[in-house]
């Protein structure tokens, strides 16, 4: 009896890395039966921190979630009984919740935001000032960018065609500082904007300040680091080009490139009576890629390096002082998206066959792919990290989700390990209706920013913000 027994419990060693929730300094090991899963787990740790309203948590073992008893644990990985296991526990993450959706005339292709937290605020400069409150950036294929407060109104609306806005659809928009919006589109240019919004009742502005023409087809996708004054952008026509967001450092246009309307060798665009533009060409243009570039970021910690995706199935490595691709990694599906998961030293790529590939992208690495995350039921075109997350993950695609995974969080199958999502966020405008192929509903672009939340854009013509609790720090253990 007493054999039996014995074999049916474990000893646990319980640890976080959350102050708010550790345990009692003397708490030691713990006998708990094997039977115990992450209900049973979070009962005894809530018992032992006596809370009077019980907390849910996770556990990790060995850096991955338990999603399973802990007897399929130990058997799994062959380990006995006997063995004092050492079991990480946080705090689990709420599902994000709707909070709001802004509706446009036409698809809405990206989204930006402006916060304290966000990386255009941490540009700002000392003369440049902030707004009291959010703001949300939004890109629509009508042609037009809108800047968007939480209380779901427009504050300012980019000039149309005529006055010196996009000439078709917009790809890609984000904040470069909080008096600095890029675009890209369509008519095959990037664009910077001046924006400023104005004390009391008098009008915020959004002008234009820059056209920047060098490339040959649609740009769908744009990267910003404002401390170097640089920007990338990622094209169809098969190549990247290197932007200097400052006048004075950007060399002019070329005449091919320029508007029929601009005569040969013009500096500057005349738009109406009082208003003209700038023209400049791009500082290098980066000619390595066979296939359309999707996406294009600026690697963390590091704006002399950056990494794209593309069409032909590579992902690259660029050295942009020499305009160098140093380094490429080939994959077996069209690469559709891009994001850094800085702390695992690690490049996630969203793709045509509807899963994200983890790749290290360093030249010492082995393996061309780390890990496989697998859910979603069609491309994944957008990909964001967590705020405050050393694991975690956003991802928006053409099946109308975005969802949210943590890269501890996974599962065996027939292909090994795989990552699996902790939550599906699907389209508030379809009511909760199933779309799996998200015909009417797709995700053109998210990003998840700290003190607004997960904000996506789609087919359905609307911005949608979602919000959950604990998500960031959940991953940050």
């Amino acid at each position: 009896m007493g054999t039996e027994q014995s074999a049916s419990q474990v000893r646990v060693q319980l640890t976080t890395s959350q102050p708010d929730i550790v345990l009692p300094e003397r708490t030691g090991a713990i006998l708990v039966n094997t039977n115990f899963r992450r209900y049973a787990l979070s009962s005894l740790v809530n018992t032992i921190l006596k809370k009077e309203k019980p907390v849910p948590f996770d556990f990790l073992i060995g850096g991955i979630f338990l999603r399973s008893s802990l007897d399929d644990y130990l058997t799994h990985h062959g380990i006995s009984s006997e063995t004092t296991l050492n079991i990480e526990y946080v705090k689990a993450a709420i599902p994000p919740v709707h909070l709001a959706s802004f509706e446009h005339d036409d698809w809405v292709s990206s989204v930006d935001v402006l916060s304290a937290t966000s990386p255009a605020r941490g540009w700002a400069s000392q003369d440049e000032e902030m707004p009291g409150h959010e703001r949300i950036l939004s890109a629509s294929y009508d042609g037009l960018l809108r800047v968007w407060n939480m209380s779901s109104r427009t504050t300012a609306t980019s000039p149309a065609a005529g006055n010196g806005g996009h000439l078709s659809s917009i790809k890609a928009a984000k904040f470069v500082s909080p008096s600095r919006i890029a675009s890209s589109g369509t008519d095959r240019t990037v664009r910077i904007w001046k924006y400023h919004e104005a004390p009391g009742d008098l009008p915020t502005v959004m002008s234009p300040h820059i056209e920047l023409y060098g490339h040959k087809a649609s740009v769908d996708s744009i990267a910003v680091h404002q401390p170097s004054s640089r920007l990338l952008s990622a094209s169809a026509d098969h190549t990247l080009c290197l932007w200097s967001t400052k006048i004075s450092d950007a060399p002019a246009a070329p005449d091919s490139s320029l508007p029929a309307n601009s005569s040969r060798g013009a500096k500057r665009r005349k738009l109406g009576p009082a208003v003209s533009t700038s023209q400049r060409g791009c500082l290098s243009s980066l000619k390595s890629h066979t296939a359309p570039v999707s996406s294009v970021i600026f690697a963390p910690n590091d704006p002399t390096v950056a990494y794209s995706t593309s069409w032909d199935h590579g992902l690259k490595t660029w050295d942009l002082p020499t305009s160098t691709p140093i380094d490429t990694r080939s994959t077996s599906h069209a690469l559709l998206s891009l994001a850094a998961i800085t702390h695992l030293n690690l490049v996630a790529a969203g793709t045509s066959a509807r899963h994200i590939t983890l790749i290290d992208p360093r030249a010492s690495a082995t393996n061309i792919v780390a890990m496989t995350l697998r859910g979603h039921n069609n491309a994944v075109v957008s990909l964001a990290t967590v705020p405050n997350s050393t694991h975690g993950l956003v991802s928006g695609s053409h099946d109308g989700t975005c969802r949210v995974w943590d890269v501890r969080s996974t599962k065996m199958d027939k292909e090994g390990r795989i990552g699996q999502s902790m939550y599906t966020v699907g389209r508030e405008s379809i009511n909760g209706e199933s779309r799996t192929s998200g015909d009417g509903v797709k995700v053109f672009g998210v990003l998840w920013d700290p003190d607004i939340g997960i904000v996506s854009a789609g087919e359905d013509k609307r911005v949608q913000i979602n919000r959950g609790k604990d998500i960031g720090s959940h991953a940050q253990s």
